[in-house]
């Protein structure tokens, strides 16, 4: 009798799932096909073929797949290999407490299957649930004073490290990322910044001020620890984070996935201060053969000695940074600024960085097991983001482990790492 089993069958999104095969012929070829409706009915899937070995079984943790959507010895890269199907969709949980993704998996004979054509009934098949909030995690809506956001607290009394978690330029709030960092023991505020409730429709200006308040109402809650609080942020988030890391004393570990060490577009402003930003250079924006429009040329050169005065001043922070690069970014020359800042530190004498650079991995790195977005919509523009299937896979599983060691290690001193 042919079995398809995936162990544990209900776990948090970032934990790897054992999926194995059994009943099969000796060396027969399979396939194996993942599939789910994020929140909007968006379909997501991907597929990979096996040959069982002399005792009739699959294990995709020794086995390597032959073909498909990827090739060689990779436990989790049905997860992680899925597509839309409506190009341009990105998977992003909304409901992150409440249920989980469910993705069926199946079991077919590679002569059953064939693209294109209806599916034939699979041999056997199991649904995982993939959860972004462990048991026991809390989430509150946040409305204080101007803040606008979700807190996430992990299960008993704590204190626990505190963390602020900031998205991009699509302005809204994601929770999925907060949710998981609290299932991993941290207290964490998913902030939003611009189109979200109340607040403004458009990001005009960074208005620091802002974020100051957000870091005072996270330190303030009684089951926050400090005297500081950690930032995960990405891309224009990135961006704040650093600025906040420079600004504020509260801020004592910065991490940065994929930003710029200079403001770009929208002013900041702290304590009536206004900072200036580079423009895009619109001529040097381009686009690749499908529309999808690529940024990462269009901020000039800001490392550049005459443009000196546009760079974020980095070493003036007492904050440890944690620069994550994907080398495929293709909407910011990411690793030239993240190198471009970590020079600026030496420069005088700091050595508060560490830098994690992945070739092949593109813009949207997230937690571990996330398919790769490769291009999506973005304030209505079909955005390239880049980065390459396996290599994205193994940064988003090596860097997320990494963020988790680097807060505690920064925000919890003395005490021993979970991981």
């Amino acid at each position: 009798m042919i079995q398809l089993t995936a162990t544990p069958t209900s776990a948090l999104a970032d934990e790897p799932i054992h999926i194995q095969a059994t009943g099969l012929h000796p060396l027969q070829m399979v396939v194996f096909v993942a599939s789910l409706k994020d929140e909007k009915e968006n379909l997501f899937h991907s597929q990979a073929f096996y040959r069982a070995d002399e005792a009739g079984e699959v294990d995709l943790e020794r086995d390597p797949a032959l073909g498909g959507d990827y090739v060689g010895v990779h436990p989790m890269g049905l997860f992680w290999s899925m597509k839309p199907k409506k190009i341009l969709s990105r998977l992003s949980k909304q409901d992150v407490i409440n249920s989980p993704f469910r993705v069926q998996l199946e079991l077919y004979n590679s002569d059953d299957l064939q693209l294109r054509t209806p599916l034939a009934a699979p041999k056997a098949s199991q649904t995982v649930e993939r959860w972004y909030a462990a048991p026991g995690v809390t989430r509150t809506q946040v409305q204080e004073g101007r803040i606008r956001g979700a807190l996430f607290l992990p299960p008993g009394d704590g204190p626990f490290p505190g963390v602020l978690d900031l998205f991009g330029g699509g302005g809204g709030l994601m929770e999925s990322r907060a949710s998981l960092l609290a299932s991993h023991g941290f207290a964490s505020l998913a902030l939003a910044y611009f189109g979200y409730a109340d607040l403004p429709p458009q990001l005009e200006k960074v208005d620091l001020d802002y974020f100051e308040e957000a870091a005072n109402f996270l330190l303030s809650h009684p089951k926050v620890l400090g005297p500081g609080i950690g930032i995960v942020s990405t891309c224009k988030g990135a961006e704040i984070g650093l600025s906040m890391a420079i600004h504020l004393k509260q801020i004592t570990a910065a991490v940065l996935i994929n930003g710029p060490n200079f403001i770009f577009t929208q002013p900041h402003e702290y304590h009536g201060q206004v900072f200036q930003g580079v423009p895009i250079a619109l001529h040097s924006v381009s686009t690749n053969a499908l529309g999808l429009i690529e940024f990462r040329n269009s901020f000039g050169n800001p490392q550049a000695e005459g443009n000196r005065h546009v760079l974020l001043p980095i070493e003036k922070s007492q904050a440890h940074f944690l620069f994550i690069v994907g080398e495929a970014d293709k909407t910011m020359n990411s690793k030239a600024n993240a190198e471009g800042a970590i020079e600026q530190l030496m420069s005088h004498g700091k050595n508060n960085w560490t830098l994690l650079s992945y070739p092949g991995a593109g813009h949207l790195i997230e937690p571990c097991y996330a398919p790769l977005c490769s291009g999506s919509w973005c304030l209505n523009l079909p955005m390239l983001w880049g980065g390459e299937v396996i290599p994205h896979a193994m940064a988003q599983e090596h860097s997320w482990k990494e963020i988790q060691k680097f807060l505690r290690q920064h925000l919890t001193p003395g005490q021993p790492s979970l991981l």
